[in-house]
């Protein structure tokens, strides 16, 4: 790897967020004077970082541990590594791998620890609280996040930072969209799991358009896959699965729909909603204060009260009604986008935290003594873990309405 200072980003490649941050930053620190190395722990780690798939990201990163999967020794071989390894900076992110995140707690507190949060999750919440005063900074991917840090969990507002994800604009072309005359094209796309994603909301807003022309197309795969098939009823001819798709392919999928439907729960700020933007595919999205507000504005798309099927479905037939409008909504939304989630604007403001952090370092905590490993309670399975999904699901919702 070339660059004159090394940051160990902690993650392995795998589809999803917080590696699509990684590559981002990996090519936008670069010219910045950064070297960006992704550091996988674990057997699980890489089994991943083995597939296929990832064979061109194998030489931009290393797996700690490789053949193991027990925690105690991956803990003690990976402050090993992060002792040995001469890193200028370090970015954890929380929850991706419990033992990196309470490794943070165990390492040098002269090394620069930078702690991102891509959740709102209060189990999220909970383990970032267990390694905050171990870090020189944290950042949250929406302003929800850095609002909740600072108000509820004892984060200190000048250390705490709003850093939203970018998306690749390099992949995501410019394209006017023209007004589309035939069935209107509606996209989910993300993992399929209700517990998060509210998948199981889908049906129930196309029951209320069975008066519309329609096709609705489901990318991705989960848990609860085979459970929203079945749930779609008799309107399983109108709904098209697709599977599992890779990164380069979404920008071709978003291009090929008219609206971008997303019934979440939670999010930390949603990357498809602003890949969605991007494509000029108009979201159709959960009000999450702080998270979908922050990314959808005001006449770039639509946001609705969680779990408000009919008011979701009553977006799309009015988009469906108005062709010119969905067209205009659709060029805006590309425009926003282009704005406001560029990556070079997100490495920009990593470089200047970074830079901020190394020239006037704030005091953290003394790191804990290795020989002394464990897990505090906010990186422990919690009594949440043992309620039923459904009560979980019902909990969640009322707590975004009460936000």
């Amino acid at each position: 790897m070339t660059g004159t200072r090394v940051i160990a980003y902690f993650g392995d490649p795998h589809v999803g967020g917080t590696y699509a941050v990684y590559r981002l930053l990996r090519d936008g620190l670069f010219g910045f004077g950064w070297s960006v190395k992704w550091v996988g722990l674990g057997s699980d780690a890489q089994s991943r970082a083995g597939a296929d798939e990832w064979a061109g990201e194998r030489a931009f990163g290393e797996v700690v541990a490789a053949g193991t999967a027990d925690e105690r020794i991956q803990a003690k071989e990976f402050l090993r590594h992060l002792e040995c390894a001469g890193y200028a900076a370090i970015f954890v992110n929380v929850l991706a791998d419990r033992v990196q995140t309470n490794a943070v707690r165990y390492v040098d507190a002269g090394l620069p620890k930078i702690m991102i949060v891509h959740n709102t999750s209060p189990g999220t919440y909970a383990a970032a609280r267990c390694v905050r005063d171990h870090v020189h900074a944290t950042v949250g991917v929406s302003r929800r996040i850095r609002d909740d840090l600072v108000r509820h969990h004892g984060f200190l507002a000048d250390r705490t930072h709003i850093i939203a994800n970018a998306y690749d604009a390099r992949v995501f072309r410019p394209v006017a969209r023209q007004a589309w005359l035939g069935p209107l094209r509606l996209l989910s796309l993300g993992r399929i799991d209700d517990s998060s994603k509210g998948v199981f909301w889908l049906p129930e807003i196309l029951r209320r358009l069975n008066d519309v022309e329609l096709t609705l197309t489901v990318a991705g795969d989960g848990p609860d896959r085979a459970e929203l098939q079945r749930r779609f009823g008799k309107d399983a001819s109108r709904v098209r699965f697709i599977g599992a798709v890779s990164p380069n392919q979404v920008p071709h999928i978003m291009a090929q729909h008219d609206i971008f439907l997303m019934p979440s729960r939670f999010e930390g700020m949603g990357v498809a909603l602003v890949e969605a933007l991007a494509s000029g595919c108009v979201p159709v999205a959960s009000l999450l204060r702080g998270v979908t507000d922050f990314v959808v504005e005001p006449g770039k798309g639509f946001l609705f009260p969680v779990g408000r099927v009919a008011v979701a479905a009553n977006f799309v037939r009015k988009l469906g009604e108005d062709r010119q409008l969905l067209k205009q909504i659709a060029n805006d939304a590309h425009s926003s986008a282009l704005a406001r989630f560029q990556p070079h604007v997100m490495a920009g403001a990593y470089a200047s935290l970074l830079d901020a952090v190394i020239a006037e370092p704030p005091a953290v905590a003394q790191p804990l003594n290795p020989d002394d490993w464990r897990f505090p309670m906010g990186l422990r399975s919690g009594l949440r873990t043992l309620l039923p999904k459904p009560m979980k699901n019902h909990l969640r919702q009322l707590r975004e309405r009460w936000v």
